[in-house]
């Protein structure tokens, strides 16, 4: 029965499940889970919005906490005013926010759980970081809906120049799902966003270099990373936070003092908590508890009576009490109006494109604003050109609207230029003020070409993004606030693996073993030796050096790509045995070749990384930025075409460089001509290259060191590092080696000492092992000996030294017998007569 079609029966569980589901898309979308954009629910935006119309910034005065909830409420917000009034409370507290957003004036609560004043007697205006949040929302920033009865626009989300998402957090319970997002220190965030500005291919691991974990306000002590590692890479996890406490004895007792919390801990319900511990007699060895805070800081004392072991009662309170607290991570937000799981990477991706899209709609605006500018100008000039016939035509028209028409029929204008034209006031006739609207045309022309280059090139778009937020940085960022330390309790796979000396081989054609250090220590100075390694007729080891099992290696390829492999981690092989192909453990190219391999314990700030080119570029970077290298490598230098990268070293940034060239120039200069920059970076010249050569070797040298130079047709020598001039970066260099017909080109030059072998192999596959004892030291207009007789059109193709350090070299001769030795005579020095002048340039 419809009753006159005014009742339509229905299906009340479907009823039931369609209303439901409405009301939780709106809970979801409209009450409780952020905009990833800016990091604001809609009652968080509105009140900022409100307070931003009414114009309470940080310089003006306060307003009455009761004014602001009304004007939300009756404008944007038509929800209970307990509601609004308790977001905005939240805003404000500073044991709540790291980066307050609104500056309260009278009682806001406390970190015991006391509630904020009534709003009748509270007052608040915007913090100074909050004019950040709403910078340019004047200028078409953003986009502008109806508020729920159509009378008024409000924004659908704030310009929010800083990643407010993390640096603030957010908690929300929607249906079906909640978020859990913690704040974060706002320069650690800031740097994150810079890296993938640098890097749009950044991983989560190097992110994680910048941002090292959640910085709550509170502070407190997170224990381990695996929590935040989790959270950030999948955007669940569980983090472990501590208060942090001292051990304090007075009068033979000790006292355990609580000075932080975790976060969003209540400190009176704690203390509540303690003293019922006590009372049940679930923790003992407590004679007495006291909170002596004060506006100077957070101080819990809890005495312990003089038989306690103070270290077994403070385990028993992290156990029993939230003085130990674990914070859920759940990066939930709204992307494009839908909710979605965010790793960090995605949370920074999604603000860098909401902030290209701030500045490119800024920038239009203004362009926009501009181009009307120089059109009113464009009109100014036609009538100050033709100013008699505008006066004439003005003069004759009966009206202004005649007026217009007649200038614009006259001069072929615009109805706006015509309109400022007929409003010009007689004073802007004057020479003078015509010079000041050609001044000001010329300047609006170049801002007009200045901001349609932005809108040109995303290259230059991201660059004002990042110089917009350094600039907040360095003015509003402060220091970590909560400490990470290393989880007493957590197992890394690192720990599992004693800390031992072992020796790593690399040979030429790509095989790499571990052993431990003692399997070379039976033998005496003076002994044959025994075999290290087994290798393939035209095979011979590159790369030897004694480290630690839990260093650091970091192996570099021709093509600039560093990997990272922990020495744990090279497989360990017999003493016989080849090794294992690198191929199985990194995933190199097939025409990749390892130059140079590093082995270090941390990457510290104070030390560089310098890397040099076939093509003369050096690079010198700070060596922490490749302290985070994913599995599949890391392009640790931007090579230009047709480049190669033909070495890497550490240095301490005081170093002196020296490269020497295919043709036998060199150039010795100092590193700090080379200023620091990205990891993403070419590089600077080096030196400048004659036609057709190409850098063959690059050294870190010392001036009382000796540089071996040695030759395709198996010539070399020996020279003082302090022949070579010291001179400025970019110069030509002075000539290290005379090339002619019957040396060849140079192959390679290598510092060397006494005691040190070279490896050479030639076209041919024919490998020799010299002891550089046996080349004397000449200078360097010397051609040098004959290392190496090669047959009719055969040529030495590669050098290598053994890269032992001291500690082999001194105690484990026999780690030096891996390859055959051949014996050696040198042969006497030949003069170059016609090359005793040296050619410079910088």
């Amino acid at each position: 029965m419809n009753n006159q079609g005014k009742i339509k029966p229905i299906d009340i569980r479907s009823e039931m499940k369609k209303s439901y589901i409405d009301y939780a898309m709106s809970v979801i979308v409209s009450r409780a889970l952020p905009d990833v954009r800016d990091g604001l629910k809609p009652v968080h935006r509105r009140i900022l919005f409100s307070m931003h119309e009414l114009g309470l910034t940080p310089e003006k005065g306060y307003r009455k906490c009761a004014r602001i909830v009304g004007d939300v409420l009756g404008k944007y917000h038509p929800h209970g005013d307990t509601a609004v009034y308790g977001a905005l409370v939240r805003m404000a507290q500073d044991f709540s926010q790291r980066c307050i957003l609104v500056d309260g004036h009278g009682n806001f609560g406390s970190v015991d759980g006391d509630g904020a004043a009534a709003m009748r007697y509270t007052e608040a205006k915007m913090s100074k970081i909050t004019t950040q949040m709403l910078r340019d929302i004047n200028k078409e920033t953003v986009d502008f809906v109806p508020n729920f009865d159509e009378e008024e626009k409000e924004p659908s989300v704030l310009p929010s120049r800083f990643p407010n998402l993390l640096v603030n957090g957010s908690t929300g319970i929607a249906v079906g799902m909640a978020t859990n997002i913690p704040p974060h220190n706002l320069i650690e965030v800031i740097d994150g966003v810079l890296m993938l500005i640098e890097d749009s291919e950044v991983e989560v691991s190097e992110l994680m270099t910048k941002i090292k974990g959640p910085d709550f306000p509170t502070a407190g002590i997170i224990l381990g990373r695996a929590g935040i590692k989790s959270a950030y890479e999948t955007g669940r996890g569980r983090i472990l936070v501590r208060a942090k406490t001292d051990i304090e004895e007075n009068k033979g007792r000790n006292s355990i003092i609580v000075t932080e919390l975790p976060y969003q801990v209540n400190k009176a319900r704690l203390i509540e908590g303690i003293a019922d511990l006590v009372k049940d007699k679930k923790i003992d060895g407590i004679s007495d508890l006291r909170d002596e805070s004060d506006r100077e800081g957070m101080r819990i004392v809890i005495e312990l009576k003089r038989d306690a072991n103070s270290n077994i009662v403070l385990n028993r309170l992290f156990k029993h009490t939230r003085m130990q607290d674990t914070f859920g991570v759940i990066m939930i937000a709204l992307v494009n109006g839908e909710p979605q799981t965010l790793n960090l990477k995605q949370c920074l991706v999604y603000y860098l494109e909401h902030q290209k899209d701030v500045v490119r709609r800024r920038t239009q605006f203004d362009l926009d604003k501009a181009l009307a500018r120089a059109h009113i100008l464009e009109g100014m000039k036609i009538a100050l050109d033709h100013i008699d016939e505008v006066i004439r035509l003005i003069r004759a028209s009966k009206s202004i609207s005649e007026a217009k028409e007649s200038l614009i029929n006259a001069f072929e204008l615009s109805e706006k230029q015509a309109t400022a034209i007929v409003e010009m006031r007689l004073g802007r006739l004057t020479g003078l003020e015509r010079d000041k609207i050609e001044d000001e045309y010329n300047e609006i022309m170049k801002t007009v070409n200045y901001l349609k280059g932005i809108l040109a090139d995303e290259t230059v778009l991201l660059n004002i993004i990042k110089e917009e937020l350094i600039e907040i940085r360095n003015k509003y960022g402060d220091t970590r606030r909560t400490a990470i330390e290393k989880n007493p309790y957590s197992i890394d796979e690192e720990d599992l693996i004693q800390e031992t000396d072992v020796v790593i081989t690399l040979t030429h054609a790509g095989y790499i073993k571990r052993l431990p250090a003692d399997t070379y220590s039976a033998q005496k100075r003076g002994g044959r030796g025994i075999q290290g390694v087994t290798t393939k007729e035209d095979d011979f080891v590159e790369h030897i050096f004694i480290t630690s099992t839990h260093n650091n290696l970091l192996l570099f390829t021709n093509k600039g790509k560093a990997f990272r492999l922990k020495a744990y981690e090279i497989p360990e092989g017999g003493r016989t045995a080849k090794g294992t192909n690198l191929v199985n453990i990194i995933p190199l190219a097939n025409d990749d070749k390892i130059q140079a391999v590093i082995s270090l314990k941390e990457f510290t700030e104070d030390n560089f990384l310098i890397m040099g080119t076939k093509h003369g570029l050096i690079k010198k970077t700070s060596l922490d930025k490749y302290s985070s290298i994913r599995k599949n490598g890391l392009n640790a230098i931007n090579l230009r075409e047709d480049d190669e990268l033909i070495g890497a070293a550490i240095t301490t940034g005081d170093s002196e460089m020296l490269f020497a060239t295919k043709n036998g120039y060199s150039i010795r200069f100092s590193e700090k001509d080379v200023r620091g920059m990205g990891r993403t970076a070419t590089g600077v010249k080096a030196l400048t290259l004659r036609q057709d050569d190409i850098v063959v070797s690059m050294n870190i040298v010392k001036p009382e060191e000796e540089l071996l130079v040695i030759s395709e047709k198996g010539f070399g020598k020996r020279t003082l590092v302090s022949q070579y001039t010291l001179q400025h970066r970019g110069g030509k260099g002075v000539i290290t080696y005379k090339v002619s017909d019957k040396t060849g080109k140079l192959v390679g030059a290598r510092i060397v000492k006494d005691g040190d072998e070279m490896i050479l192999i030639n076209s041919n596959g024919v490998v020799i092992r010299l002891n550089v004892s046996g080349i004397s030291t000449t200078s360097r207009n010397t051609m040098g000996v004959t290392l190496m007789k090669n047959g009719e059109g055969d040529n030495i193709v590669a050098i290598a030294k053994i890269n032992c350090s001291d500690e082999i070299n001194s105690e484990d001769d026999s780690l030096l017998e891996e390859i055959e030795e051949t014996p050696f005579k040198a042969e006497e020095d030949v003069d170059i007569n016609d090359d005793t002048t040296s050619e410079t340039e910088d």
